[in-house]
């Protein structure tokens, strides 16, 4: 199977490497030509992967026309504030025949749209899919055992993605529910910087374990008043990235969180290279909501305990 991955960071090279695996036939595409110069020279980008190489047999362009021309499956990999751009340019190039599979998570900052929404806006198809869960680019490359959700309404697309990626080291369990994937893949961030931050507060394991539990409430309450389906949040999507994202030191939300808690100064958390961080405007985004959706989401708001530590913190209240 050709397949065309656009993007080449830590996470886009983590699945060139596993669809590689599997035999299949890799192009990479990156929109900068130092980017590709320098993959292409070490057959590494050191920059986000040091010391994990790039076999040969994968193409690396900065060519989009040559990149997709002959792919069967368009893998979008880049980080969710560029997806407008890669998804207009792509509009030029994408044939009917070829499925799309997002592997960008997040929130468009001006539009306050999903990522499904943005590339739906250039690119009309029903050959569409989603694939989020707790998953490290380093551990994929590694070949620890992952588990991600596979969002679709289209069959077709559900199994060229099972026959082109799923193996012994990466298992997919479908859904239809693109919505509820994409929402647990964005909300999961701002809770990891809060569950950082009740860390870097000195706040035990049991707080993080009542915080994190609550959130899952409220992220499956988000997921059924936007038009998911609220089993979503049982899903490597949800509960896995959730419980990935706000525990472990190589979140980068996680990390965010605590250097907040530990009341670092800007200096420090500069030091801590914060390109790498996650942007944290998406904690305070509204969501373009219907009346009914915005009455919905005031009672979950409301139903927020003013005796949690997070609430308190939320307040200034962090004494």
């Amino acid at each position: 199977m050709k397949i065309c991955i656009l993007g080449c960071g830590a996470y886009g090279i983590a699945l060139s490497l596993m669809f590689n695996e599997n035999n299949n036939n890799i192009i990479m595409w990156t929109k900068f030509k130092e980017e590709k110069d320098g993959i292409n020279k070490k057959r590494e980008n050191d920059k986000v992967l040091k010391g994990v190489k790039i076999p040969d047999n994968i193409i690396i362009t900065d060519d989009m026309k040559e990149a997709v021309k002959e792919a069967n499956l368009i893998v979008i990999a880049v980080p969710a504030c560029a997806v407008d751009d890669v998804a207009m340019e792509l509009k030029s190039y994408y044939k009917k025949r070829q499925h799309i599979c997002i592997a960008s998570k997040g929130i468009e900052q001006e539009s306050c749209h999903f990522v499904e929404n943005v590339v739906s806006k250039y690119i009309k198809t029903n050959k569409l899919a989603v694939i989020s869960g707790g998953s490290f680019a380093i551990d994929i490359v590694r070949k620890v055992p992952i588990g991600l959700s596979l969002a679709t309404k289209n069959k077709s697309t559900e199994k060229i993605l099972k026959s082109t990626l799923q193996n012994k080291y990466l298992k997919l369990r479908t859904t239809n529910d693109i919505l509820g994937v994409e929402v647990c893949g964005s909300i999961k961030n701002v809770i990891a910087i809060a569950s950082g931050m009740l860390h870097g507060l000195g706040y035990p394991e049991s707080t993080q374990c009542m915080f994190i539990t609550e959130s899952l409430h409220d992220i499956k309450n988000l997921i059924k008043t936007l038009g998911g389906s609220k089993k979503t949040i049982l899903s490597f999507a949800g509960f896995g990235d959730l419980l990935l994202t706000c525990t472990s030191y190589k979140s980068r939300n996680f990390t965010l969180g605590r250097m907040i808690g530990e009341k670092k100064d800007k200096k420090a958390i500069k030091k801590a290279k914060p390109s790498k961080l996650e942007r944290a405007f998406i904690s305070s985004l509204p969501f373009s909501l219907t009346p009914d959706q915005d009455k919905a989401i005031d009672e979950i708001r409301e139903d927020l305990s003013s005796t949690t530590p997070m609430y308190r913190l939320l307040q200034g209240d962090v004494g």
